[in-house]
């Protein structure tokens, strides 16, 4: 019998490729009709967001490795250039998805409901006088062109910013010359014009209908706008500085100055002005995008939010839910004691994480706080509230990630900050990134000691808890905080646990569990046990865990993913992966969860984690992966997780050629998971606002949806 080569790359997606295609199922929800209209166009501008950042990261690498000749492939076989010209190629057949989806469906659409995005020549006269004073008094005196001759290079052009490209001569002379003037970005982006309260026009075509007022005795010819995306990521050789934040910063503003990845330039641009702009900046032409339209669609947030009296083109509203027990008129630390609380953000309130901060930030009992941050808000509450400890005599240790990406310069502002609030603060172990979610408060009792721990799937930010589904587990368990202690102990100074009660730590834990779990599961299936397992993540690209994977299918594990995002793994591929399924959900709310849940003969292990089966997570990340071992909040994962998985509103399925297709609705009730955790949330919040006395959990019946018998909040409420 021939041995299977679980690493052929025959096997594989590229990395690379995969993300396009999730990017595309974002761009999918643009053009869903099912959707209110004003989230489609808020979809539309994420894939903007998401693609900047796609190319600023992971096309930069791979220009990089192009330039320096790498001579490596990636699990599906693929070179660095061919990689490069593979995504190039389906960026560019996605940017034209992306301006049709906007010209021929969602400014006729938004047209017909009285929200109009005009150009220059639909205004009426008042409009005209308005924008023609808006230039005079507001934009004039800002406005700085740039002249590129001779005497005058051609100015840096700054990562991400809206410039326009001018042709000029003087008058009564026929040489060409050239100019560029920066849109300014003090300034809305989003003009709302006057008499219509839904008439909007973008701020670069006012400076143009004006911009020969900026060149006095010059002929304009030409005048396009464009913009640049330069390679974003950070470099920080942390083994040869002595100071990491100084090293960090100094990072920062020479990334600003990254070579030019891709231009963005109107598709009735002159020849002349591309050729320029081309030569001038460096691009190759496969890095040149074409647009149909306004260049940065990251504008239609902007009309989204600026957009009023439209609810009705709005999700509705759902009311998140916070156990009682965990808010501000109960001691929190009681609470914990009674049983372990877990919650699902954002259906339940992120609040309950800032009171526990804030609790122990005054508890006199309270005698330190540990705890990671990774990315936080620009206003983040758990910030003060550490601060506040400090202040009150608490002795507080944090690690701030500041290496964090596109989070740098936050989060070094935070580090300072807390600094001089009197925190003592960590950045973490040399060559890694500090990805785990975790925060330790330490508290002297009657009975002694006791460690009470939050443990995440998602990072202590209050603003994006609104819109990352994550699940988060309090706990007073003498193991996980033992853990927990010993896992700071790692980060702030030399030691070594030899081993964890409870929790797995990547590097060098999360990778070797899972695949034991895995053996295990292969073992159960080749003595005929029943086994199976599910698996929940944004990411699935490590080739080691991919191969495992393909190892247990063969032996007959059932096993289910759902991933948001890459999956270079292929479903389906006959004595390799038949018994594997992947589903993706792209909806409202952003899938950030991570669990990981092995049944063995009906014996359920559940696990959350921050990881997800990517190789920079499971190598080189600081991660946690931590058991649900309280029996109602276990039933309570695996409910959510179901309910996930049967999903078939949102859910795309992968198929074996690489395609994801939805799911056939026909003859069975629509479910939509996350409308159903919202829906679920506010029925819980409200019944909780008419209750005058505190339910007994355990005495509770849980209300279920008619289409639906899965609980999402199992028997805790």
């Amino acid at each position: 019998m021939t041995e299977i080569d679980y690493e052929d790359p025959q096997f594989y997606t590229n990395r690379e490729l995969s993300w396009l295609d999730f990017n595309d199922r974002v761009l999918e929800e643009a053009r869903n009709k099912h959707n209110p209209l004003l989230e489609r166009l808020k979809f539309l501008g994420i894939t903007q967001s998401n693609m900047d950042e796609f190319v600023m990261v992971r096309v930069a690498s791979l220009a990089k490795l192009v330039e320096v000749k790498w001579d490596g492939h990636d699990a599906s076989g693929l070179s660095a250039a061919q990689q490069l010209k593979a995504v190039n190629d389906k960026a560019h057949e996605q940017l034209v998805k992306q301006y049709t989806t906007l010209n021929r469906i969602l400014l006729p659409a938004i047209k017909q409901v009285g929200i109009n995005l005009l150009r220059v020549e639909e205004l009426n006269d008042e409009q005209l006088q308005f924008i023609k004073s808006y230039f005079h008094d507001e934009l004039y005196p800002v406005l700085t062109p740039m002249a590129d001759d001779t005497s005058r290079p051609f100015p840096f052009i700054g990562n991400d910013t809206i410039n326009l490209s001018l042709r000029l001569s003087k008058k009564g002379h026929d040489k060409s010359l050239y100019a560029t003037l920066q849109v300014p970005s003090i300034f809305p982006r989003v003009v709302r014009l006057p008499k219509a309260e839904n008439d909007f026009i973008l701020l670069e075509d006012i400076i143009k209908k004006f911009v020969d007022q900026l060149f006095v005795n010059y002929d304009i010819h030409d005048v396009s706008t464009f913009r640049v995306i330069r390679d974003m990521d950070l470099d920080v050789a942390e083994e040869d500085t002595s100071d990491l934040l100084k090293e960090v910063q100094q990072q920062l503003k020479l990334r600003e100055h990254g070579k030019v990845i891709r231009l963005e330039v109107e598709s009735d641009i002159s020849k002349k002005l591309r050729k320029r702009l081309v030569r001038e900046l460096g691009t190759d032409e496969d890095s040149v995008y074409e647009v149909n339209g306004p260049v940065d669609l990251n504008f239609l947030g902007k009309l989204y939010s600026t957009v009023t009296d439209k609810d009705e083109l709005k999700y509705p509203p759902f009311q998140a839910y916070q156990d009682t027990d965990l808010d501000d008129e109960h001691n929190i630390f009681e609470s914990i004691q009674e049983r372990d609380r877990l919650m699902q953000h954002p259906y339940d309130k992120f609040d309950s994480v800032v009171e526990f901060i804030r609790q122990a930030s005054t508890d006199k009992d309270v005698l330190a706080i540990k705890m990671t941050l990774y990315r936080v808000s620009g206003n983040s509450p758990i910030i003060k509230y550490l601060g506040r400890a400090a202040q009150n005599g608490k002795q507080v240790t944090v690690l701030v990630e500041v290496k964090a990406r596109f989070d740098e310069e936050n989060n070094v502002h935070w580090a300072r900050q807390l600094e001089r609030m009197g925190c003592h603060v960590i950045y973490g172990l040399v060559g890694l990134k500090t990805h785990s979610k975790l925060s330790l408060v330490v508290r002297r009792e009657e009975s002694g000691i006791r460690r009470y721990v939050h443990l995440g799937t998602g990072n202590y930010n209050d603003s994006t808890a609104h819109f990352y589904t994550d699940i988060g587990l309090l706990t007073a368990n003498n193991n996980i905080g033992i853990d927990v202690t010993n896992i700071f102990n790692m980060l702030s100074g030399y030691s070594q646990p030899p081993y964890f009660h409870k929790l797995h730590i990547s590097p060098n834990g999360i990778r070797e569990f899972i695949i034991d779990k895995l053996d295990q599961a292969i073992s159960y299936a080749q003595f005929g046990r029943p086994v199976h397992v599910q698996m929940k993540m944004n990411s699935l690209s490590d080739q080691e865990m991919i191969a495992k994977m393909y190892e247990a299918s063969h032996a007959g594990v059932k096993i289910d993913l759902l991933i948001r995002g890459i999956c270079c793994l292929k479903p389906g591929i006959k004595g390799i992966s038949e018994s594997i399924s992947v589903h993706s959900i792209v909806g409202r709310f952003l899938e950030h969860s991570r669990i990981y849940i092995f049944d063995f003969e009906g014996e359920k292990q559940v696990y959350l984690s921050s990881a997800d089966l990517m190789t920079r997570n499971l190598n080189r990340r600081v991660e946690q992966l931590f058991p649900v071992e309280q029996p109602d909040l276990v039933q309570r994962v695996l409910s959510i997780y179901q309910t996930l998985w049967d999903d078939n509103v949102r859910t795309r399925v992968l198929d074996v050629d690489g395609t994801y297709n939805r799911v056939d609705r026909r003859g069975r009730a629509s479910l939509d998971a996350q409308d159903y955790f919202a829906v679920q949330a506010t029925k819980w919040a409200e019944k909780q606002q008419l209750d005058s006395h505190k339910q007994n959990p355990n005495q509770f019946q849980p209300m279920m949806s008619p289409e639906n018998q899965h609980d999402p909040f199992g028997e805790e409420r």
